[in-house]
């Protein structure tokens, strides 16, 4: 049970990188400059904002619906900004730039995860 745990979260991780390394080429603000930043960056991205989740549901800050949506989006806009300052390899434009490829992002992902789904 543990191994398939595992591996979900490693063949997660995989393709969250994919899809940071595809939107990188699209010219939507952030550059990356190859597999292994993506994948770095991918790493830094789940911990902080499963960090940043956990803390908020500690707090008793979890709106929902539309809002819940859109402070989700600026949290994820942020954490883009903060890896690309801390994974060597990432670059990013600025906050709108961030705001739009976090949105590239989770629609790249979904496809991505989508697609494998269908697969296995």
């Amino acid at each position: 049970m543990l191994a398939g745990t595992i591996l979900s979260v490693v063949i997660g991780i995989l393709l969250f990188a994919l899809s940071i390394l595809v939107v990188s080429k699209l010219g939507l603000g952030i550059k990356v400059s190859g597999f292994v930043p993506a994948l770095i960056a991918a790493i830094v991205i789940a911990v902080v904002g499963a960090l940043i989740v956990w803390l908020g549901g500690a707090l008793g800050f979890s709106p929902g619906g539309f809002l819940g949506a859109i402070i989700h989006l600026i949290i994820a806009a942020i954490v883009l900004m903060f890896a690309g300052d801390a994974v060597k390899g990432l670059k990013v434009k600025g906050f709108v730039p961030a705001l739009i490829a976090a949105v590239a992002i989770g629609v790249v992902s979904w496809f991505i995860n989508g697609v494998v789904g269908l697969l296995f």
